[in-house]
């Protein structure tokens, strides 16, 4: 149990001064430097998980930053979703070291295409001030899934167009694929997958594939490449459109420290849409 732990490194009596009701906590170490920020719905019932934390595996989180803690600073909120906010917020401003979600926002990735001298031409960058003359997507969140759905469509279009040798000079952390001889309607159709508006893009290409020979004879590896895909839309694409919808968010693409709380807003709005008529505060989703 942390319980002495936690009461030797914050006090016996500290949890009867945290209130009971919304906000944010910030743990400070003995250096002064802000290690972790959590939010609840209930300050206090979140601390006391902390104080009564055990050795299980779902507790190991809660008994290292029990370890680290000298002080922690409590910061009331209106209501749960005003403290979802002004954590991400706060994660996003000092990215502490215990705090991995929202962190790292900067590496938030984009996909772009263009059209330029007869080719067409597809990049993968986190920084969006590299794609130049690009039409941009995103920001996504996830990196694995995005970077798996863009590598696996350029093995893909490998069959149905010709890939032009990279240019000499790409800057640094702008991955750029050109090829020529891609048809121009299917080249089209990608703007509005990337964007979420729509999956003909992808019907196209499979159709398209089934006519080449050199794809029949890898169909493991393009089913592979075309899961990737699948799962780039469901995760990452059509959501994102979704919670642009949803908030009104109209500036696209959604710059990388934007995106998060576009969709804490997007789930706030379509947890109070569910919300039975006349409902209060104590009928709401406590999720954390």
């Amino acid at each position: 149990m942390s319980v002495a732990k936690f009461d030797r490194r914050l006090g016996a009596g500290f949890l009867a001064t945290v209130p009971l009701g919304p906000g944010v906590y910030r743990v400070f170490d003995e250096a002064g430097a802000l290690v972790y920020v959590g939010k609840a719905k209930s300050l206090r019932r979140r601390l006391s998980q902390y104080r009564r934390a055990t050795r299980r595996k779902a507790h190991r989180k809660m008994l290292a930053i029990v370890g680290l803690a000298a002080r922690i600073e409590i910061e009331t909120c209106a209501s749960e979703h005003e403290a979802r906010l002004l954590e991400a917020r706060l994660i996003r401003e000092h990215r502490p070291r215990a705090n991995v979600d929202g962190a790292f926002f900067f590496l938030y990735p984009f996909v772009g295409l263009a059209r330029a001298e007869g080719e067409t031409r597809f990049c993968y960058t986190s920084h969006a001030d590299l794609a130049e003359g690009y039409e941009l997507h995103g920001a996504f969140r996830s990196r694995e899934v995005t970077w798996s759905a863009f590598s696996g469509l350029m093995r893909l279009l490998d069959h149905l167009g010709h890939r032009s040798r990279a240019p000499r000079a790409t800057a640094k952390g702008l991955h750029v694929v050109r090829f020529r001889r891609l048809d121009a309607a299917l080249v089209a159709a990608w703007s509005q997958f990337f964007s979420g508006a729509s999956r003909d893009a992808l019907r196209a290409l499979s159709l398209a594939l089934v006519e080449r020979a050199g794809a029949r004879a890898s169909a493991g590896e393009v089913q592979e490449a075309l899961d990737a895909l699948v799962a780039f839309w469901e995760h990452e694409a059509q959501p994102l459109l979704e919670a642009r919808r949803r908030t009104g968010f109209t500036t696209y693409p959604v710059a990388q420290h934007e995106r998060d709380e576009l969709f804490l807003e997007a789930r706030h709005l379509a947890r109070e849409a569910a919300r039975p008529a006349g409902a209060d505060d104590a009928t709401r989703d406590p999720s954390r």
